[in-house]
């Protein structure tokens, strides 16, 4: 959820028409319903990823939009990593919102009229060591009880039309019911 003392919002948004890592900064980019964002290299109704792909590309494309907190690289820069927003390949760079805390199913209401559903955790990949070397490691941790937590992000489908800007809020819509933790997708 938003942070104590503050609102969430969009700092960044990014896209690339390539199977790059990066991504690059836009001004703004125009979510698609069931697809992702107009112009991405990921975008469409069935998986994009190239390794996805290569197993079954016929499956539901749950990675339509990659989100990711910008605290990620406020910890990242700590540690000793330059990385800044969209090198990590989001699609949108949040602040002030606990991403990975989120239940499947909620939904992010992005500026005024785009929404996003949450799918799952965005699993570190060894492109990011290509990055920069130890930077999987680093997006990775253990909770108190042992059991690995991914802080890479999360990943989402479109659910409703719009363009989404920086400096924008974000609304969180959590899910009727039991909450389903994120898993990796």
């Amino acid at each position: 959820m938003a942070r104590p003392g503050g609102t969430a919002s969009v700092l960044a948004v990014h896209r690339s028409g390539s199977h790059s890592f990066s991504k690059f900064a836009e001004d703004a980019v125009t979510l698609l319903p069931g697809l992702g964002v107009q112009g991405d290299a990921h975008s469409g109704a069935t998986v994009k990823h190239r390794s996805r792909v290569a197993r079954d590309a016929s499956q539901p494309n749950l990675r339509q939009v990659h989100l990711l907190h910008a605290e990620l690289f406020d910890e990242l820069m700590e540690s000793g990593f330059a990385v800044w927003p969209g090198e990590l390949g989001e699609n949108v760079t949040t602040r002030g919102l606990d991403l990975l805390s989120l239940a499947t199913g909620t939904r992010l209401h992005l500026g005024a009229d785009a929404v996003v559903e949450l799918t799952g955790l965005r699993n570190p990949c060894s492109q990011m060591d290509r990055f920069q070397r130890g930077l999987m490691a680093a997006t990775l941790a253990r909770d108190a009880a042992g059991r690995l937590v991914r802080k890479a992000g999360v990943m989402a489908v479109v659910l409703a039309a719009g363009e989404v800007r920086p400096g924008e809020a974000i609304r969180v819509e959590l899910p009727c019911g039991a909450a389903r933790p994120l898993e990796p997708v």
